[in-house]
């Protein structure tokens, strides 16, 4: 009988601890996502990807036509540079320096307008992305969303547990 009470409360008590405990351990849930897929899914990024083409053509043209422009001025320079006097050869060479100085500013200027234009684009699809994910990591109570795009975390609950404190601590750091 004495057995039977024994293994009763020890059985008992192994079953309040394990429901105790498990009801103290925090529940962790980590899901991932890939955020140039999603951004690759928005209709508008098909949009901009067009209009930063256009306007990338659109400096292509341009470039060509400086380019002509320089060509046919460095063609006429060495056909005619042995009867040109000597002012006019410097002038020329002059010119076509100036040219090719122009021509690497306007490719300097039309990179940088073409990656200001996709930034403002995609910068809000980004940030609604973001808030997407945040918001699906607060209602499915995720503790941390990775995103395979990019290394790193894309979701963190506010709930989480910050080790910081405890690994500064280990390692005698205040």
């Amino acid at each position: 009988m004495t057995k039977k009470i024994f293994f009763s409360l020890s059985l008992f008590i192994l079953l309040i601890t394990t429901t105790a405990s498990a009801q103290y351990t925090p529940q962790v849930s980590v899901a991932f996502v890939n955020t140039t897929q999603l951004l690759e899914a928005f209709p508008e990024k098909e949009a901009a990807t067009q209009q930063l083409v256009a306007l990338s053509d659109n400096y292509k043209k341009e470039l060509e036509l400086m380019q002509n422009e320089y060509n046919k001025k460095y063609s006429d320079y060495i056909t005619y540079q042995s009867s040109l006097a000597e002012n006019i050869k410097l002038r020329r060479m002059q010119e076509l320096t100036e040219l090719e100085n122009r021509m690497q500013q306007f490719m300097e200027l039309a990179q940088e307008d073409i990656e200001n234009q996709e930034k403002a684009m995609l910068e809000p699809l980004k940030q609604k992305i973001s808030e997407a994910i945040h918001a699906v990591g607060i209602e499915r109570h995720y503790t941390v969303i990775y995103d395979l795009a990019n290394p790193g975390i894309a979701f963190v609950s506010p709930s989480a547990i910050d080790a910081n404190p405890y690994v500064k601590q280990r390692l005698g750091i205040r």
